[in-house]
Protein backbone atom coordinates (compact mmCIF):
# COMPACT_ATOMS: atom_id res chain seq x y z
CA UNK A 1 0.00 0.00 0.00
CA UNK A 2 1.05 3.05 -0.88
CA UNK A 3 1.61 5.83 1.33
CA UNK A 4 2.26 9.51 1.75
CA UNK A 5 5.22 11.72 2.36
CA UNK A 6 6.32 14.14 1.03
CA UNK A 7 9.03 17.00 0.67
CA UNK A 8 12.84 17.64 1.28
CA UNK A 9 13.98 17.61 5.07
CA UNK A 10 14.13 21.18 6.28
CA UNK A 11 17.99 21.89 7.26
CA UNK A 12 18.04 22.96 11.38
CA UNK A 13 21.00 22.87 14.24
CA UNK A 14 19.94 22.08 17.02
CA UNK A 15 19.16 25.79 18.09
CA UNK A 16 17.25 27.10 15.53
CA UNK A 17 13.52 28.13 15.10
CA UNK A 18 10.87 25.54 14.23
CA UNK A 19 11.17 25.16 10.38
CA UNK A 20 8.09 26.43 8.38
CA UNK A 21 6.23 23.01 7.21
CA UNK A 22 7.45 21.90 3.99
CA UNK A 23 5.21 21.34 0.98
CA UNK A 24 3.11 18.16 1.01
CA UNK A 25 2.97 15.91 -1.45
CA UNK A 26 0.68 12.86 -1.06
CA UNK A 27 1.16 9.18 -2.50
CA UNK A 28 4.76 8.70 -1.97
CA UNK A 29 5.72 5.83 -4.13
CA UNK A 30 8.35 3.24 -3.32
CA UNK A 31 11.46 3.48 -5.68
CA UNK A 32 13.51 0.62 -6.25
CA UNK A 33 13.90 -2.84 -5.24
CA UNK A 34 14.92 -2.40 -1.71
CA UNK A 35 11.99 0.35 -1.03
CA UNK A 36 9.22 -1.78 -2.82
CA UNK A 37 10.93 -4.90 -0.74
CA UNK A 38 10.50 -2.98 2.35
CA UNK A 39 7.16 -1.68 1.35
CA UNK A 40 5.92 -5.46 1.40
CA UNK A 41 7.46 -6.08 4.47
CA UNK A 42 5.55 -2.92 6.18
CA UNK A 43 1.97 -4.43 4.61
CA UNK A 44 3.00 -8.21 5.90
CA UNK A 45 3.28 -6.88 8.93
CA UNK A 46 0.37 -4.48 8.65
CA UNK A 47 -1.74 -7.76 7.63
CA UNK A 48 -0.69 -9.68 10.67
CA UNK A 49 -1.22 -6.67 13.54
CA UNK A 50 -4.75 -6.11 12.23
CA UNK A 51 -5.86 -9.66 13.29
CA UNK A 52 -3.40 -9.72 16.62
CA UNK A 53 -5.00 -10.01 19.91
CA UNK A 54 -2.73 -7.18 20.63
CA UNK A 55 -4.46 -4.87 18.95
CA UNK A 56 -7.46 -3.10 20.44
CA UNK A 57 -10.68 -3.20 18.23
CA UNK A 58 -12.16 -0.36 19.41
CA UNK A 59 -13.61 1.63 16.84
CA UNK A 60 -14.43 4.29 18.67
CA UNK A 61 -11.18 4.96 20.23
CA UNK A 62 -9.32 4.77 17.24
CA UNK A 63 -11.17 7.95 15.61
CA UNK A 64 -10.86 9.63 18.62
CA UNK A 65 -7.43 9.02 18.40
CA UNK A 66 -6.77 9.76 14.89
CA UNK A 67 -9.30 12.72 14.91
CA UNK A 68 -6.41 14.04 17.26
CA UNK A 69 -3.65 13.22 14.49
CA UNK A 70 -5.88 14.98 12.19
CA UNK A 71 -6.15 18.34 14.17
CA UNK A 72 -2.80 18.35 14.87
CA UNK A 73 -1.03 18.00 11.44
CA UNK A 74 -3.75 19.10 9.27
CA UNK A 75 -6.48 16.83 6.92
CA UNK A 76 -4.55 16.66 3.91
CA UNK A 77 -1.33 15.12 5.49
CA UNK A 78 -3.56 12.60 8.05
CA UNK A 79 -5.60 11.25 5.16
CA UNK A 80 -3.42 8.42 4.62
CA UNK A 81 -2.50 7.32 8.27
CA UNK A 82 -4.09 4.37 9.51
CA UNK A 83 -3.97 3.80 13.48
CA UNK A 84 -3.58 0.83 15.58
CA UNK A 85 -3.87 0.79 19.36
CA UNK A 86 -1.39 -1.83 21.00
CA UNK A 87 -2.48 -3.24 24.48
CA UNK A 88 1.22 -2.25 25.67
CA UNK A 89 2.09 -0.39 28.82
CA UNK A 90 5.25 1.29 27.64
CA UNK A 91 5.29 4.45 26.71
CA UNK A 92 5.88 4.69 22.98
CA UNK A 93 4.29 5.16 19.54
CA UNK A 94 5.79 4.87 15.92
CA UNK A 95 4.48 5.28 12.61
CA UNK A 96 5.97 3.00 9.19
CA UNK A 97 6.91 4.05 6.09
CA UNK A 98 3.71 2.98 4.57
CA UNK A 99 1.37 4.88 6.80
CA UNK A 100 0.92 2.37 9.83
CA UNK A 101 0.92 4.65 13.16
CA UNK A 102 0.99 2.54 16.23
CA UNK A 103 0.10 3.80 19.72
CA UNK A 104 0.94 2.05 23.01
CA UNK A 105 -1.82 2.28 25.79
CA UNK A 106 1.40 3.38 28.00
CA UNK A 107 1.38 6.89 26.27
CA UNK A 108 -2.33 7.07 26.07
CA UNK A 109 -2.40 6.21 30.04
CA UNK A 110 0.50 8.95 30.47
CA UNK A 111 -0.62 11.71 28.64
CA UNK A 112 -2.52 13.98 30.56
CA UNK A 113 -4.30 15.71 27.67
CA UNK A 114 -5.24 15.92 24.23
CA UNK A 115 -2.74 17.99 23.24
CA UNK A 116 0.26 16.23 24.64
CA UNK A 117 -1.36 13.19 23.05
CA UNK A 118 -1.00 15.61 19.69
CA UNK A 119 2.45 16.74 20.77
CA UNK A 120 4.05 12.97 20.50
CA UNK A 121 1.92 12.02 17.58
CA UNK A 122 2.63 14.95 15.69
CA UNK A 123 6.50 13.99 16.03
CA UNK A 124 6.21 10.36 14.60
CA UNK A 125 4.52 11.53 11.93
CA UNK A 126 7.22 14.42 11.35
CA UNK A 127 9.56 11.04 11.20
CA UNK A 128 7.36 9.65 8.42
CA UNK A 129 6.86 12.64 6.80
CA UNK A 130 10.76 13.42 6.76
CA UNK A 131 10.96 9.77 5.38
CA UNK A 132 13.19 9.16 8.21
CA UNK A 133 12.70 5.07 8.46
CA UNK A 134 13.16 4.91 5.07
CA UNK A 135 15.87 7.18 4.85
CA UNK A 136 17.74 5.08 7.96
CA UNK A 137 17.06 2.15 6.28
CA UNK A 138 18.93 3.09 3.68
CA UNK A 139 21.40 4.79 6.14
CA UNK A 140 21.86 1.32 7.83
CA UNK A 141 22.24 -0.89 5.31
CA UNK A 142 25.54 1.59 3.64
CA UNK A 143 26.88 1.73 7.20
CA UNK A 144 26.80 -2.25 7.72
CA UNK A 145 28.51 -2.69 4.59
CA UNK A 146 30.88 -0.58 5.45
CA UNK A 147 31.25 -2.31 8.96
CA UNK A 148 31.57 -5.63 6.91
CA UNK A 149 33.96 -4.28 4.49
CA UNK A 150 36.50 -2.63 7.29
CA UNK A 151 35.73 -6.25 8.72
CA UNK A 152 37.08 -8.24 5.83
CA UNK A 153 40.14 -5.88 5.86
CA UNK A 154 40.73 -6.63 9.20
CA UNK A 155 40.67 -10.49 9.11
CA UNK A 156 43.37 -10.21 5.83
CA UNK A 157 45.53 -7.69 7.63
CA UNK A 158 45.85 -10.30 11.17
CA UNK A 159 46.00 -13.66 8.15
CA UNK A 160 48.65 -11.64 6.37
CA UNK A 161 50.70 -10.43 9.33
CA UNK A 162 54.21 -8.85 8.56
CA UNK A 163 54.82 -4.79 8.59
CA UNK A 164 52.05 -2.51 8.85
CA UNK A 165 48.87 -4.94 9.67
CA UNK A 166 48.65 -3.89 12.86
CA UNK A 167 48.21 -0.11 11.10
CA UNK A 168 45.78 -1.61 8.76
CA UNK A 169 43.82 -3.39 11.06
CA UNK A 170 43.86 -0.57 13.29
CA UNK A 171 42.29 2.12 10.80
CA UNK A 172 39.75 -0.45 9.94
CA UNK A 173 38.67 -0.82 13.55
CA UNK A 174 38.79 3.00 13.53
CA UNK A 175 36.44 3.01 10.13
CA UNK A 176 34.21 -0.03 11.70
CA UNK A 177 33.17 2.73 15.00
CA UNK A 178 32.63 5.85 12.53
CA UNK A 179 30.11 3.53 11.00
CA UNK A 180 28.36 2.59 14.15
CA UNK A 181 28.65 5.99 15.45
CA UNK A 182 27.02 7.56 12.45
CA UNK A 183 24.16 5.67 12.88
CA UNK A 184 23.47 6.87 16.15
CA UNK A 185 23.95 10.48 15.76
CA UNK A 186 21.95 10.39 12.54
CA UNK A 187 19.50 8.80 15.08
CA UNK A 188 19.38 11.38 17.32
CA UNK A 189 19.44 14.79 14.87
CA UNK A 190 16.11 12.59 13.23
CA UNK A 191 14.57 12.60 16.34
CA UNK A 192 15.32 16.65 17.14
CA UNK A 193 14.14 17.49 13.48
CA UNK A 194 11.26 15.75 14.27
CA UNK A 195 10.59 17.43 17.72
CA UNK A 196 11.17 20.72 15.52
CA UNK A 197 8.52 19.72 13.21
CA UNK A 198 5.97 18.69 15.26
CA UNK A 199 6.10 21.85 16.89
CA UNK A 200 5.67 23.10 13.34
CA UNK A 201 2.45 21.44 13.19
CA UNK A 202 1.17 22.42 16.94
CA UNK A 203 1.87 26.00 15.99
CA UNK A 204 -0.89 25.37 13.39
CA UNK A 205 -2.80 23.36 15.22
CA UNK A 206 -5.80 24.10 18.28
CA UNK A 207 -3.73 22.94 20.34
CA UNK A 208 -1.20 24.34 23.48
CA UNK A 209 2.71 24.24 22.42
CA UNK A 210 3.94 24.23 26.08
CA UNK A 211 2.38 20.22 26.48
CA UNK A 212 5.27 18.58 24.70
CA UNK A 213 7.86 19.87 26.91
CA UNK A 214 5.56 19.18 30.34
CA UNK A 215 5.29 15.26 29.22
CA UNK A 216 9.30 15.17 28.86
CA UNK A 217 9.60 16.47 32.71
CA UNK A 218 7.01 13.74 34.09
CA UNK A 219 8.93 10.78 32.32
CA UNK A 220 12.24 11.67 34.39
CA UNK A 221 10.05 12.00 37.71
CA UNK A 222 9.26 8.76 37.21
CA UNK A 223 12.24 7.23 35.76
CA UNK A 224 13.50 8.46 38.72
CA UNK A 225 10.56 7.21 40.98
CA UNK A 226 11.44 3.97 39.52
CA UNK A 227 14.94 4.10 40.07
CA UNK A 228 14.20 5.01 43.80
CA UNK A 229 11.85 1.97 44.19
CA UNK A 230 14.78 -0.66 42.73
CA UNK A 231 17.51 1.06 44.44
CA UNK A 232 19.10 2.10 41.50
CA UNK A 233 21.18 5.41 40.61
CA UNK A 234 19.31 7.63 38.88
CA UNK A 235 19.94 7.98 35.02
CA UNK A 236 21.72 11.39 34.11
CA UNK A 237 19.84 13.10 32.22
CA UNK A 238 22.18 15.50 30.77
CA UNK A 239 24.33 13.06 29.11
CA UNK A 240 24.45 11.13 25.90
CA UNK A 241 26.00 7.79 25.67
CA UNK A 242 27.61 6.53 22.37
CA UNK A 243 25.05 3.90 21.51
CA UNK A 244 21.84 6.51 22.03
CA UNK A 245 19.11 7.04 19.51
CA UNK A 246 17.66 9.90 21.17
CA UNK A 247 18.08 13.34 22.79
CA UNK A 248 18.04 12.97 26.43
CA UNK A 249 14.73 13.78 28.47
CA UNK A 250 16.45 17.07 29.55
CA UNK A 251 17.47 17.97 26.55
CA UNK A 252 14.09 17.33 24.67
CA UNK A 253 12.34 19.21 27.89
CA UNK A 254 14.89 22.20 27.59
CA UNK A 255 14.47 22.68 24.19
CA UNK A 256 10.92 21.91 23.11
CA UNK A 257 10.34 24.57 26.47
CA UNK A 258 12.27 27.02 24.49
CA UNK A 259 10.76 26.54 21.44
CA UNK A 260 7.81 27.09 22.59
CA UNK A 261 7.91 29.79 24.48
CA UNK A 262 9.32 31.80 21.65
CA UNK A 263 6.32 30.87 19.50
CA UNK A 264 4.30 33.13 21.96
CA UNK A 265 0.84 30.81 21.35
CA UNK A 266 -1.41 29.88 23.56
CA UNK A 267 -3.99 27.14 23.08
CA UNK A 268 -6.42 23.95 24.12
CA UNK A 269 -5.45 21.36 26.17
CA UNK A 270 -8.68 19.10 25.93
CA UNK A 271 -7.80 17.49 28.80
CA UNK A 272 -11.17 17.02 29.51
CA UNK A 273 -12.16 15.70 26.22
CA UNK A 274 -9.03 13.24 26.57
CA UNK A 275 -10.21 12.06 30.34
CA UNK A 276 -13.84 11.30 28.59
CA UNK A 277 -12.21 9.52 25.51
CA UNK A 278 -10.37 7.37 27.41
CA UNK A 279 -13.11 6.56 30.56
CA UNK A 280 -13.99 3.22 29.57
CA UNK A 281 -10.38 2.21 28.95
CA UNK A 282 -8.80 3.61 31.75
CA UNK A 283 -9.33 0.55 34.69
CA UNK A 284 -7.58 -1.62 32.16
CA UNK A 285 -4.49 0.51 31.24
CA UNK A 286 -4.19 0.73 34.56
CA UNK A 287 -4.31 -2.66 35.51
CA UNK A 288 -1.50 -3.46 32.56
CA UNK A 289 0.55 -0.65 34.20
CA UNK A 290 0.15 -2.38 37.48
CA UNK A 291 1.64 -6.01 36.43
CA UNK A 292 4.94 -3.97 35.16
CA UNK A 293 5.61 -4.78 38.72
CA UNK A 294 6.91 -1.02 39.28
CA UNK A 295 5.40 0.41 42.57
CA UNK A 296 7.32 3.39 43.06
CA UNK A 297 7.29 3.95 39.28
CA UNK A 298 3.30 2.79 39.35
CA UNK A 299 2.53 5.01 42.47
CA UNK A 300 4.20 8.24 41.09
CA UNK A 301 2.27 7.82 37.79
CA UNK A 302 -0.97 7.46 39.61
CA UNK A 303 -0.96 10.24 41.99
CA UNK A 304 -0.05 12.86 38.82
CA UNK A 305 -3.49 10.90 36.92
CA UNK A 306 -5.22 11.91 41.01
CA UNK A 307 -3.93 15.67 40.67
CA UNK A 308 -7.50 17.06 40.91
CA UNK A 309 -9.07 14.09 42.31
CA UNK A 310 -8.56 10.44 43.35
CA UNK A 311 -11.44 8.89 40.92
CA UNK A 312 -12.82 5.37 41.94
CA UNK A 313 -10.66 3.92 39.76
CA UNK A 314 -7.73 5.53 40.59
CA UNK A 315 -8.22 4.52 44.03
CA UNK A 316 -8.66 0.92 43.08
CA UNK A 317 -5.64 0.97 41.35
CA UNK A 318 -3.55 2.35 44.00
CA UNK A 319 -5.04 -0.65 46.59
CA UNK A 320 -4.32 -3.40 43.82
CA UNK A 321 -0.77 -1.14 43.38
CA UNK A 322 -0.12 -1.80 47.60
CA UNK A 323 -1.89 -5.17 48.39
CA UNK A 324 0.62 -6.84 45.31
CA UNK A 325 3.30 -5.49 46.71
CA UNK A 326 1.44 -7.12 50.01
CA UNK A 327 4.10 -5.18 53.32
CA UNK A 328 1.84 -5.47 56.34
CA UNK A 329 1.82 -1.58 56.34
CA UNK A 330 0.74 -1.81 52.36
CA UNK A 331 -2.24 -4.47 53.34
CA UNK A 332 -3.35 -1.72 55.91
CA UNK A 333 -3.09 1.45 53.06
CA UNK A 334 -4.75 -0.95 50.35
CA UNK A 335 -7.94 -1.35 52.42
CA UNK A 336 -8.83 2.21 52.70
CA UNK A 337 -8.01 2.72 49.20
CA UNK A 338 -10.31 -0.02 48.32
CA UNK A 339 -13.24 1.39 50.40
CA UNK A 340 -12.67 4.75 49.19
CA UNK A 341 -13.58 3.66 45.96
CA UNK A 342 -16.56 1.94 46.88
CA UNK A 343 -17.47 5.11 48.61
CA UNK A 344 -17.75 6.57 45.01
CA UNK A 345 -18.75 3.92 43.41
CA UNK A 346 -20.40 0.89 45.11
CA UNK A 347 -21.21 -1.10 42.34
CA UNK A 348 -17.19 -2.37 41.59
CA UNK A 349 -17.02 -5.65 42.72
CA UNK A 350 -13.38 -5.85 42.03
CA UNK A 351 -12.88 -3.31 45.09
CA UNK A 352 -14.86 -5.59 47.19
CA UNK A 353 -12.59 -8.51 45.99
CA UNK A 354 -9.45 -6.72 46.61
CA UNK A 355 -10.40 -5.08 50.11
CA UNK A 356 -11.34 -8.92 50.71
CA UNK A 357 -8.20 -10.63 50.01
CA UNK A 358 -6.02 -7.94 51.62
CA UNK A 359 -7.95 -7.84 54.64
CA UNK A 360 -7.32 -12.18 54.65
CA UNK A 361 -3.48 -11.61 54.34
CA UNK A 362 -4.27 -9.18 57.37
CA UNK A 363 -6.03 -12.34 59.52
CA UNK A 364 -8.61 -9.04 60.06
CA UNK A 365 -12.04 -11.06 60.57
CA UNK A 366 -14.21 -9.15 57.98
CA UNK A 367 -12.51 -10.27 55.27
CA UNK A 368 -14.84 -12.82 54.84
CA UNK A 369 -17.77 -10.80 54.83
CA UNK A 370 -16.11 -9.13 52.17
CA UNK A 371 -15.72 -11.54 49.69
CA UNK A 372 -18.88 -13.18 50.28
CA UNK A 373 -20.30 -9.73 49.50
CA UNK A 374 -18.10 -9.87 46.58
CA UNK A 375 -19.07 -13.13 45.40
CA UNK A 376 -22.79 -11.95 45.81
CA UNK A 377 -22.16 -8.94 43.49
CA UNK A 378 -20.54 -11.34 40.82
CA UNK A 379 -21.79 -14.71 41.11
CA UNK A 380 -20.33 -15.99 37.71
CA UNK A 381 -17.03 -14.51 38.80
CA UNK A 382 -14.13 -17.13 37.22
CA UNK A 383 -12.42 -17.65 40.83
CA UNK A 384 -15.42 -17.97 42.33
CA UNK A 385 -13.93 -21.43 43.48
CA UNK A 386 -10.94 -20.18 44.93
CA UNK A 387 -12.65 -17.33 46.69
CA UNK A 388 -15.53 -20.01 48.06
CA UNK A 389 -12.35 -22.35 49.12
CA UNK A 390 -10.48 -19.53 50.96
CA UNK A 391 -13.93 -18.64 52.44
CA UNK A 392 -14.02 -22.63 54.52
Amino acid sequence: MAACLAATPPAFAKGDAIPALPTYTAAYEPQGVDERGLWMQMDEAERALRDSKAVINDPGLVQYVRDVVCRTVGEDRCRTVRVYILRDASFNASMAPNGMMLVHTGLLLRARSEAELAAILGHEFAHFELRHSLNGFKQRRTATDIFEWAGVVVSGAVAVGGRGAYQVARAARSVQMSAVRSIFSNSREQERQADRLSMAYLRTSPYDPQCFSQIWSRLMDEADATAHGRRQRSRRYDKVSFFATHPTDLERATYLREIADGMNKSGADAAERYRTALTAWHPQLLADQIRLNDFEGTDYLLTGLARDRWTASLLFARGELYRTRGHPRDLVSAVSFYRDAIAQDATNAEAYRGMGLAQLRSRDPQAAETLKKYLAMKPDASDNAMISTLLQ
